[in-house]
């Protein structure tokens, strides 16, 4: 019997402070503790090779920060990440790391900040191959970035113009280009859409899709665009407060979901009015998110929950298997949640706001 193969990317129980207290000389004369963020507090997932994981939630529930722990923008405070079998904490130096990182690649949100506006796209293409010494002879460098450009839609001749030139799905498309550059096995895309228009959304979605293919890459995702999810997702993560609290098939989730905030997320989703075909009106989702320097006892989200009780105050919820899904949930631990009533119309709603991809 053969094994298992192994995730690519493991993340165990990864936690990242950040502390926000005044000066020690303030502190002192307040009389006041030091004072944490706690942008992730034990999250953990794996990815296998060649899927779409995606993490989705609102704005400061810990995506992005997850994203640069991996990638290494951002040292963990405490847990590890496993990448294809090597524990990055234990790459100490830079001459350690740098065949793990030319592994993984990160895609960034904002394409207009991301490219060097003083350099000439050839050189932002080229940069990873003569950073991590995989070209060095001029003529060979040129034939690569002329053939990473192509890849992306992009004409050899737009080497040599600068970022400004372009819109920003060709700028993104810049930057895919010189995330593929060194060959990588698995991309960090985080926002990769939000800063475009619906239509170059779908152009970009479609070219990763083809690349994903092509070269059998392996993507996290991270975007709060619930219809972009549902388009490029084999699994998806719900974050709320630095911690998942549901972790499903893209399919499951988006037709049976389970926690009560990935149901209030949905129903953000604008809704086909069922007498006119009109879209309907978007639905809030409720209350605001606590402070995470000082988040609340038991569930982080039981403040915000029609169905919350003392429990959920009072003890905070692991992830736990339910229904094909891993949810963390006293209420559904204790299936006293009841059905999800709009599951049976979610299929049409992605369909009426999702890009046109193919």
């Amino acid at each position: 019997m053969n094994a298992a193969p192994k995730a690519l990317l493991e993340v165990r129980g990864l936690k990242r402070y950040f502390d926000v207290s005044p000066s020690a000389f303030e502190r002192l004369l307040q009389g006041t503790p030091r004072l944490w963020v706690k942008a992730l507090d034990g999250v953990s997932f794996a990815i296998e090779r060649g899927e779409t994981f995606s993490l989705v939630g609102e704005s400061g529930c810990g995506k992005s920060t997850a994203a640069r722990c991996i990638v290494g923008l951002y040292p963990p405070s405490a847990g590890a990440i496993v990448f294809d079998g090597t524990d990055l904490a234990s790459l100490g130096s830079r001459r350690t790391q740098a065949p793990v990182q030319r592994r993984m690649q990160m895609i960034f949100q904002d394409p207009y900040a991301s490219l060097d506006p003083r350099w000439r796209v050839r050189r932002i293409v080229a940069e990873p191959l003569v950073t991590h010494g995989l070209l060095s002879d001029r003529a060979a460098l040129r034939e690569r970035v002329s053939e990473l450009l192509e890849q992306v839609g992009l004409a050899p001749a737009d080497g040599d113009k600068y970022p400004h030139e372009f819109s920003g799905g060709q700028r993104q498309r810049i930057s895919i280009a010189r995330a593929l550059a060194g060959r990588p096995e698995f991309l960090v895309c985080d926002e990769p859409t939000s800063a475009l228009d619906v239509s170059v959304q779908a152009q970009i979605l479609n070219l990763m899709k083809d690349l994903q293919r092509q070269f059998g890459l392996t993507y996290l995702f991270i975007s709060h665009n619930l219809a972009v999810i549902y388009q490029i997702s084999d699994r998806v993560g719900v974050m709320y407060l630095g911690r998942l609290v549901e972790v499903a098939t893209a399919d499951r989730l988006f037709q049976q979901p389970r926690h009560p905030y990935t149901r209030l997320l949905l129903d953000t989703i604008p809704r086909l009015d069922s007498a006119n075909g009109a879209l309907g009106e978007r639905a809030p989702v409720a209350g605001e998110v606590p402070n995470p320097i000082d988040p609340p006892p038991g569930c982080a989200f039981h403040p915000r929950c029609p169905f919350a009780n003392e429990r959920c105050r009072r003890e905070r919820p692991e992830l736990i298997e339910a229904d094909g899904a891993l949810v963390a949930c006293h209420a559904v631990a204790e299936r006293r949640l009841p059905p999800e009533p709009r599951a049976a119309g979610r299929e049409r709603q992605m369909a009426s706001t999702r890009p046109a991809t193919r």
